[in-house]
Order: structure tokens, then sequence, then C-alpha cells
């Protein structure tokens, strides 16, 4: 049983990426597809799928690489089940210094720390990724 669905996705994408395959298949939800949609935006990750396979549904999702390596160098879940992370609009991480994303679910969706901070909205942080 997985207590923690989104470190459980951040950790099979990670271990892929260390592993050289060309894209890692999980157990969907609304979650987890939104999350790997705002990596995707943010060209961590390539194509976004959803795939049905019987009466289960899956999240397909494709793993960037570069010359040198994966194109995610580092990803870590932030907020976990037993200590949630919330911040306020002016408290929003800034991940690298800006060359980073932090991954904030806010009550418009879920969306980068950088859109977050534009639309003035605060929230949970899910993730932060470089």
């Amino acid at each position: 049983m997985i207590t923690d669905p989104i470190s459980d996705m951040l950790t099979r994408i990670r271990n892929a990426s260390a592993a050289g395959h060309a894209e890692v298949v999980l157990p969907y939800s609304n979650l987890k597809f939104a999350v790997a949609k705002v990596l995707g935006g943010e060209g961590f990750v390539g194509e976004v799928k959803k795939l049905e396979d019987g009466k289960f549904l899956k999240l397909s999702i494709g793993i960037k690489y570069e010359s040198d390596g994966p194109k995610i160098r580092n990803i870590k879940r932030v907020s976990t089940p037993g200590h949630r992370m919330y911040v306020k609009a002016d408290e929003l991480p800034r991940v690298l210094s800006g060359l980073g994303v932090a991954v904030i679910s806010t009550p418009s969706g879920v969306m980068t720390n950088k859109e977050a901070r534009k639309r003035r909205l605060g929230g949970e942080v899910i993730c932060e990724i470089f």
C-alpha cells in the first residue's frame, strides 16, 4: 500500500531517468496528471498521456534527456502527508535562484511557483525540481 502517491510518482520519474528509460507508466490520479502537465510545460518531462488499461487508468510520462544526461537533475518532495508545507504568495520558494521550479497546489489549480507569484496565489508546495 502506498501512503504518498506523489512521492511514489517522483521516485519513479527519478529512477526511470537514472536508468535511461524512455518513459515511465504509473497509476493515474488527477493530481499526478496535473503535476506531470506542469513538469511537461516547463520542459522537464516529455509527453504526458492518460492510458486506459482495462478498468484502470494509467499515466505515461516521457523522460527527456540532454547530451550529458537526464534533463531532471534533482527532484524532491517538499510537502508530505505527515508535514504539509503551505506558503503565502509573498513566501513562495525560489529554487536554485530561479533556475529550478517549485510545483504549487493553489485554489486555482496546480502551477509553478513563478505562475503563482504572478497571480499572487499561495498554496501547498508539492515538490521542487531542477
